[in-house]
């Protein structure tokens, strides 16, 4: 030991240095929700349109696989991101959270970026690692593959269906996610609210899925439409039938998630009873048990 009034350092020894050290945690502040929000869309979007890419191009698996793969991947990304984000994962819902449960506006469009980019990346990951069995199966970059990166309305559907179609798809989403995170309701644990919501658009895709192809989320199908763009889809902003469509899985959601919101507001919300308990920030997943 050093003597009293030494300045000499104290002598550690060997296992000193072999104990780990308490980590200093701070919050992640907005670029760390930033980097979650664009890495959990990532994931989603590596999953949802990587089945899609192997059904299609590949022709392994059908429209459960594709169901059950989109599912999964709101699991993981919501994993990924929640934490630090709370998983929005989706402008739809970044959206109707700061209408109706006072997540700050200020990040509603960085939020949105974030996941556009995430969906974007993502997208070209899935493009390049999937190219030979893409043009294998469709050397022209047409309609026939276009459906890997984003959504297409059904031969019989109309742009109109296809909007309402959207709209419906949407505020199924939102509602059911909030009455999942809302913790004066009966929400699931707190590790198992990512997979509960996973298994919502399982279900809306099974359910909602065949006339429009249940985007229900504008980053989802916006970032991939652009990739495809930019990798050969010279039609990639329009449907089968020349329109334009690619607005209609931006705006429609949007609408619909802010219906859905309401609607819980109304029939639901207002209900409940109050329960004394620390109030958590809003917009988030719970992750507390």
């Amino acid at each position: 030991m050093a003597e009293h009034g030494s300045t000499s350092a104290p002598r550690t020894s060997v296992r000193d240095h072999d104990r780990p050290r308490a980590s200093v945690h701070q919050k992640p502040g907005l670029m760390g929700e930033l980097l979650a929000e664009f890495a959990g869309t990532a994931i989603l979007i590596l999953i949802g349109v990587g089945v899609v890419a192997q059904v299609v191009a590949g022709g392994n698996g059908g429209a459960d696989a594709i169901h059950w793969a989109w599912g999964l991947g709101v699991v993981f990304g919501v994993y990924v991101a929640g934490r630090a984000s709370g998983a929005h994962l989706n402008p739809a819902v970044t959206i109707t959270l700061a209408v109706f449960k006072g997540f700050s506006w200020a990040k509603v469009l960085p939020y949105s970026i974030a996941q556009f980019l995430g969906a974007f990346v993502a997208a070209l990951i899935v493009r390049f690692g999937y190219n030979d069995l893409i043009m294998a199966a469709d050397p022209e970059t047409t309609f026939a593959t276009q459906g890997i990166f984003s959504t297409l309305p059904a031969e019989n559907v109309t742009l109109t269906g296809a909007f309402i179609d959207q709209v419906i798809g949407t505020a199924i989403l939102l509602f059911l996610i909030f009455a999942v995170t809302d913790l004066r309701a009966t929400p699931p644990g707190a590790n198992m609210a990512p997979f509960i919501i996973g298994l919502i658009v399982v279900a809306i895709g099974m359910a909602w899925g065949v006339n429009a192809g249940y985007a229900i989320n504008p980053a989802r199908d916006f970032g991939p439409r652009v990739a495809s763009f930019l990798t050969g889809y010279s039609t990639a902003m329009r449907e089968s039938g020349g329109a334009y469509y690619f607005w209609i899985p931006i705006v429609a959601p949007i609408v619909g998630g802010l219906l859905g919101g309401l609607l819980y507001k109304v029939l639901v919300e207002r209900y409940l009873p109050e329960e004394p308990g620390e109030a958590t920030e809003q917009g988030r997943v719970p992750t507390d048990a």
